[in-house]
């Protein structure tokens, strides 16, 4: 006989699979947490949309500026400031131009039948100056300076610069056959000089003082003219008043005319000779731009510098649990071996928070005259030393250290209860 059949039990129900986590914004889940090139472009696209401007504006601008296009003055120029008209017309009339950027190459092409224009004398250096004033003395032929100012100690000492010359246009007044020739010209409007030594021609004055003084030649013949302006040379000038007839007299006297261009490597070129410092390969007026930037830097360390304005709060980017500052703090105490700060931390601390029990006022917490009185007549203990418990001095060791925080807090505690 058999006994009752137990009910059969159904098989334990399968545990739910455990939902799967959400997938961050931007990212699937299972795959690599690299960008992809959609995300790599959308950061990138600024900067080369930035790129692909600044290179297409460089080759459009170098695009522009090749080609016939100098500088200042330069013969081979189209441009309104160039002189490129003044070279074709003395090419008509035979005169051969020859470019140089060397005072070296300049000098050494003058000659009895060369004309030397100098176009800028003042960008000269020193060892250059001294090359074209060898060139003036030797050559026999004639050279020209346009506006020379500080230079004229160097090339030309016989004569001075005598202010500027604030009109444009002027009569020649003077029996040069060039100037004659040429009548109206405008020499004005930049540097005029005086009226220079004995067989001086002294032409176009302003205020009575010229704007072109030809000067005589000293041993071989020649002579030096220098011109106040250069605005005789212009191709934009050219064509007004006699500053063609002025400009082709004046440089086509010569079968040969070397057109020197003074160059930025001419100028801060070094000398055989003299030995020069990084100072002396600056130029001029870049003094005084380091100089500005020196002060510019001074002003930006002293805005930067954090040690000069006032400590201030800031509010901690995580909450950091007090205890947890405590201990880090005991730590470094512990580190530092510094047994009399932590002491004075702890004195102090039970000091407040006594006075503010026994009505001390806050200003006198630290006063051993009026805490520790008040602090025995709660307690009602005169046998305690409240003074050296609250003001003593640092404890020896570790031991010690702790003894004195088991002390302290002994001590409020009593006084809380009191």
């Amino acid at each position: 006989m058999t006994g009752p059949t137990e009910p059969a039990t159904a098989p334990p129900a399968p545990a739910p699979a455990p939902a799967p986590a959400p997938d961050r914004p931007g990212r699937r889940a299972g795959t690599s947490t690299a960008l992809t090139g959609a995300q790599l472009w959308a950061r990138s696209r600024g900067f080369l949309l930035a790129l692909g401007i600044l290179l297409v504006s460089a080759v459009l601008l170098a695009g522009l500026q090749t080609g016939d296009h100098h500088g200042r003055l330069d013969p081979r120029s189209p441009d309104p400031e160039g002189s490129r008209a003044l070279a074709q017309l003395l090419q008509e009339r035979g005169v051969t131009t020859r470019v140089v950027t060397n005072a070296t190459d300049a000098a050494a092409a003058a000659g009895p039948g060369t004309t030397l224009l100098v176009t800028d004398p003042d960008l000269l250096g020193a060892s250059q100056r001294r090359a074209i004033r060898s060139a003036i003395d030797l050559s026999g032929g004639r050279t020209v300076l346009i506006a020379p100012g500080d230079s004229l100690s160097d090339l030309a000492p016989a004569a001075r610069t005598g202010g500027f010359a604030h009109q444009d246009d002027l009569d020649p007044a003077c029996t040069l056959p060039a100037a004659a020739t040429a009548g109206r010209a405008s020499t004005g409007g930049d540097l005029r000089y005086t009226a220079g030594p004995a067989g001086a021609t002294a032409c176009y004055p302003s205020g009575g003082r010229p704007t072109l003084l030809v000067l005589p030649g000293t041993t071989k013949g020649g002579d030096t003219v220098l011109l106040g302006s250069e605005s005789v040379l212009l191709n934009e000038r050219l064509a007004e008043e006699g500053n063609a007839s002025l400009a082709l007299q004046l440089l086509g006297s010569r079968p040969d005319l070397v057109w020197y261009l003074p160059t930025l490597a001419d100028m801060t070129a070094a000398d055989d000779t003299e030995d020069q410092s990084l100072l002396d390969l600056v130029p001029s007026g870049w003094h005084w731009a380091l100089l500005q930037l020196f002060a510019a830097a001074v002003l930006a360390a002293l805005w930067r510098a954090r040690r000069l304005g006032p400590l201030v709060t800031e509010r901690l980017p995580v909450a950091v649990r007090a205890s947890e500052a405590t201990e880090g703090r005991a730590r470094l105490y512990r580190k530092a071996d510094a047994r009399d700060r932590a002491s004075t931390v702890l004195r102090a601390a039970t000091r407040e928070r006594l006075a503010a029990l026994v009505g001390v006022p806050p200003a006198q917490a630290h006063d051993p005259a009026s805490l520790v009185p008040a602090v025995s007549a709660r307690l009602g203990d005169g046998t305690r030393d409240v003074t050296t418990l609250l003001f003593g001095t640092t404890p020896a060791d570790d031991a010690a250290l702790v003894a004195l925080a088991d002390h302290l807090d002994a001590l409020e505690r009593e006084v809380r209860t009191s």
